[in-house]
């Protein structure tokens, strides 16, 4: 019998069986439904939303494209993709999951991307933003700003390092053709005032060219940009209505206490500490309650474990955003395996890499003089958070355009 046939009648059974046990638990389920909707209004609506509006617009506006054209030297060599993935990157980092997902959905829409560079850009654009990071998981789960270094430095370097690896995704594959409507050529070394002028020139052409067959007015963009978002927030919500009460109804059942028994049996073989493995469950499903957890295990286990927990967590990003980018990529033609398997050597890596740079980080005193900076302050404050992922946004973005630059000159100049 094939899994197909397999999974359709497993899954109705399993459906039953939550159905049974929020008619056993109905004021149980209850807590858990309205505990999802407060994290969905209090942390989700206010931080995603506004990004889901400012990155439709910005595609409408060709925006995406221009920096599509100014990034390619960057994105190309580095990630094999194109160089409007680095806006998507940049959006991704800042505002978190699952912004990279949405923005990489509509690339593949516009015939941007092809559906291997989709793959790719997904992948490793899937991360948690600074704000939860440094701000709730640092500060408000383990009470320790000058932990957000490492932190920062694990995830996002783990997610350099999956964007690299997947790099090499589908390059053997014949159907990996180019895309659609790919990025402009880099321009002539006869242009006359340098690589940098012709660059920028073919830039804005992407960018009034994309404008141009957009063609909606701005009362209509910003109208269609508000219902696809206020759309897909929806949906993100329901997805975390829906674990919450999954993960309740699992631990009513005696499953979750099964999951922290043999979880924590497994880290013991490994050699970790076996009180962590309520914090790897949770976040298993939900990376809230798994980081939450981490930063509230038992005072004897070591820090630097506690904290690769975390980064495992943050990383891996739940099963809850799992289903949210599975949403958002069903139509697109993009694959979820991919993503899982990104998702969880993501996750291995940057809980390796906290384990590894613990002493060097943490022990030299680089942490606390990170956590005494205003920047790191600014960051982890919710009054400010908007605010302050604006103005990241723009820094990676003017970072990776003198990358970008640089690596275009230093192309020229191997030629002579």
């Amino acid at each position: 019998m094939s899994l197909n046939k397999i999974a359709g009648p497993l899954l109705g059974i399993l459906l039953a069986g939550c159905m049974l046990l929020m008619l056993v638990h109905p004021s149980s389920s209850l807590d858990a439904a309205l505990r999802g909707l407060a994290v969905w209004w209090d942390v989700l609506f206010p931080s995603l939303f506004p990004f889901f509006v400012i990155s439709e617009i910005m595609l409408g506006f060709g925006i995406v494209h221009l920096f599509g054209a100014l990034l390619d030297p960057l994105m190309r060599p580095l990630f094999n993709i194109p160089g409007s993935g680095g806006f998507v990157a940049a959006m991704g980092y800042v505002s978190g999951y699952p912004v990279g997902a949405k923005l990489t959905a509509k690339l593949r829409e516009q015939g941007m991307i092809s559906k291997v560079e989709g793959e790719r850009l997904v992948a490793f654009t899937t991360s948690s933003d600074p704000i939860f990071l440094l701000g709730a998981v640092s500060v408000g789960f383990f009470h320790d700003a000058s932990l957000g270094l490492i932190l920062a430095l694990a995830h996002y370097g783990g997610g350099f390092i999956v964007g690299l690896l997947m790099s090499f995704h589908g390059r053997s594959r014949p159907g990996d053709s180019g895309t659609a409507l790919s990025t402009p050529a880099a321009p002539s070394s006869a242009a006359p005032s340098g690589p940098s002028y012709g660059r920028l020139r073919t830039a804005m052409s992407a960018m009034a060219e994309a404008r141009r067959k957009d063609g909606r007015s701005l009362g209509e963009l910003l109208r269609n940009a508000i219902q696809s978002s206020l759309q897909l927030i929806i949906v993100v919500g329901g997805l975390v209505v829906f674990f919450n009460v999954l993960m309740e109804l699992l631990a009513r059942a005696g499953i979750m206490s099964m999951l922290f028994s043999t979880t924590g049996r497994l880290l013991s073989l490994a050699g970790f500490p076996p009180g962590l493995s309520a914090a790897l469950v949770s976040g298993l499903f939900e990376v809230t309650l798994g980081a939450r957890s981490a930063g509230e295990a038992a005072a004897g286990i070591p820090l630097q474990f506690k904290v690769a927990a975390a980064a495992f967590i943050l990383s891996w990003g739940g099963l809850s955003v799992h289903a949210q980018v599975a949403s958002i990529l069903n139509g697109t033609g993009l694959r979820y395996l991919p993503f899982m398997a990104a998702r969880l050597v993501h996750a291995l890596l940057s809980a390796g890499l906290v384990l590894l740079l613990w002493k060097p980080v943490v022990s030299s005193g680089l942490a606390g003089q990170w956590g005494a900076l205003p920047v790191a302050s600014g960051l982890a404050s919710p009054d400010s958070a908007l605010i302050s992922s604006l103005s990241l946004l723009c820094l990676l973005l003017a970072c990776m355009l003198v990358l970008s630059l640089l690596m275009l000159l230093a192309g020229r100049l191997r030629r002579f």
